[in-house]
């Protein structure tokens, strides 16, 4: 359990939501399912600029990549997480980050980023595609 912040400013720009204004709690569903990820046992509440993740997820990797698929829309300021699990670790893209730069600060091997790549799937299509403001999981052992 937790709550994460993001920028409102900054994400994907899904639905027909004015520029910075939150998304509704459909556009938000629908961006899930259209990244394919599992919200089976989960409910989704959106309170202004603040989204509410509450059940039970399928695992860990799922409510992560949730709780990062909503966060990373624009018009999203907090993801609060009511879900079991363990607490993610999280990284806020800074300016001149690359994701060598970001495995070297956080997994000790600049040569560890694919893992961090491969963590953010399906949001992340590209290592090189990464953006300041975007935050990204870290994968933990």
């Amino acid at each position: 359990m937790g709550l994460f912040d993001f920028l409102k400013g900054k994400g994907k720009k899904v639905g027909a939501a004015e520029a910075g204004e939150p998304p509704a709690k459909e556009e938000l569903e629908k961006e899930i399912a259209d990244l394919g990820l599992d919200k089976e046992g989960l409910e989704i509440e959106v309170e202004g600029d603040k989204v509410r993740l509450k059940g039970t997820p399928k695992d860990q990797e799922t409510k992560e990549k949730l709780i990062l698929a909503m966060g990373n829309v624009e018009g999203v300021a907090k993801v609060e997480d009511e879900t079991p699990g363990s607490e993610p670790v999280f990284h806020t893209v800074e300016s001149g980050d690359t994701l060598s730069k970001i495995a070297q600060t956080t997994l000790g091997d600049a040569s560890r980023y694919p893992e961090i790549f491969e963590a953010n799937k399906p949001m992340l299509t590209d290592p090189d595609k990464i953006y300041p403001g975007q935050v990204l999981r870290i994968p933990q052992s």
